[in-house]
């Protein structure tokens, strides 16, 4: 099963970011297959925190634009939304030990967590931190 990192959904909702294109393809695609595709709840909290951030983006996306991105996902019968269960705990404690993890980077061994957690194959980022869980495969699908 494939999740997606923020960074994916925040490119796909931005059109004016230089991956707009191939980011929306990959989650239209994802939206209207027939496989489960996954987000982790946090990275919805994120892509709104982010997309709606003043400092990140000007002009921001208004909130009621993010709050609707996010509904129309949701609409799509194949997504799975994924969050911390079960032997969550004892699968982030590995990848904080095995990854020396602290401060801010947290975050992404928490997406990390997740997604072992949950079974997931690969997740979409194109974030190079998560190449230091080497349990989780990540691939860039905007190269």
């Amino acid at each position: 099963m494939i999740a997606v990192d923020t960074n994916i959904l925040v490119y796909a909702h931005r059109s004016d970011s230089p991956f707009y294109s191939p980011a929306c393809s990959i989650i239209t695609e994802l939206a209207e297959g027939i496989k489960p595709w996954l987000i982790p709840w946090p990275c919805i909290h994120e892509f709104f925190s982010i997309v709606t951030h003043p400092r990140i983006y000007k002009p921001p996306s208004p909130y009621l634009t993010a709050l609707d991105q996010v509904s129309a996902w949701f609409e799509s019968p194949s997504l799975i939304m994924i969050s911390e269960v079960g032997e969550y705990w004892k699968i982030l404690q590995e990848l904080i030990r095995s990854s020396q993890i602290k401060g801010p980077m947290v975050h992404d061994a928490r997406i990390a967590a997740i997604c072992l957690q949950q079974g997931v194959t690969e997740l979409y980022s194109a974030d190079r931190d998560f190449g230091r869980f080497h349990k989780l495969k990540v691939i860039n699908p905007l190269v």
